[in-house]
């Protein structure tokens, strides 16, 4: 976890995490968890990451991702966490979602981000400071069995998610005692870097022009935070965002 502002803990803020990953192992250790030490890099910050309330059906487990700071990813539950009078809330939304997992192999930086703004009216009606981060390696640490669009096994994928919530994506790696394959993920780096707060006018009801007009400025600052760093985590030079 790499950060490269300081947050203010009197201020909640929302977080767009990117990309999903097969497993968003990223979101996990770094906002659920005190892998990455995100207590002492934002003190006085409590993260949530938001997942799909599929999962909070399902007894036990749900009460362990709970005591991870996990939650539903319902307005509701967003709305509480942001509204903490006092501040010192942050909410992680992957952005992308399941849908986004289908995309997840090593060297794709493509984002499901063009058409989606909920976490904009979200943040404008909260008046909560949007703050992009960006997940360098999370597309790496699994394969993923080619899937391209139009494909037979893209269009089962898709009617499985619509079916059930999320997305099956055909994925592998290596095993324990042998690397040529398995479910277990490479050894391979994943390092979240998370950008500065992008200041957002409250308002109750905003028009379609000015969540609009905040989701492109977002999706500068995250292009922009992307170019900056790339090159420390191996990107090639020429490799960009693709928004979708």
């Amino acid at each position: 976890l790499m950060k490269t502002a300081e947050l203010d803990p009197r201020q909640n803020y929302l977080v767009g995490f990117h990309p999903h990953g097969v497993l968003a192992a990223g979101a996990f250790l770094n906002f659920c968890t005190e892998a990455s030490g995100f207590s002492k890099l934002f003190p006085g910050i409590t993260p949530h990451l938001m997942m799909l309330s599929l999962w909070f059906r399902i007894p036990f487990f749900r009460d362990y991702v709970m005591s991870g700071g996990l939650i539903s990813s319902d307005k509701e539950s967003a709305s509480y966490v942001l509204q903490k009078p006092e501040g010192g809330n942050l909410l992680a939304i992957i952005v992308g979602g399941a849908q986004e997992a289908l995309d997840a192999r090593p060297g794709s930086f493509t984002l499901l981000l063009k058409n989606r703004k909920g976490f904009v009216r979200l943040a404008i009606q909260n008046g909560t400071p949007l703050v992009p981060a960006f997940s360098f390696g999370e597309n790496d640490v699994f394969d993923q069995v080619r899937n391209p669009k139009g494909s037979w096994l893209r269009w089962i994928q898709h009617r499985l998610q619509h079916i059930m919530g999320v997305s099956l994506p055909l994925f592998h790696a290596r095993g324990i005692f042998q690397y040529s394959f398995g479910l277990i993920p490479y050894r391979r780096p994943i390092c979240t870097v998370v950008g500065k707060p992008i200041p957002v006018q409250k308002k109750s009801k905003p028009s379609e022009e000015e969540v609009d007009q905040v989701h492109q400025k977002y999706l500068n600052e995250l292009s922009k935070l992307f170019e900056q760093h790339k090159a420390k985590f191996n990107v090639p030079e020429d490799s960009h965002l693709e928004f979708i």
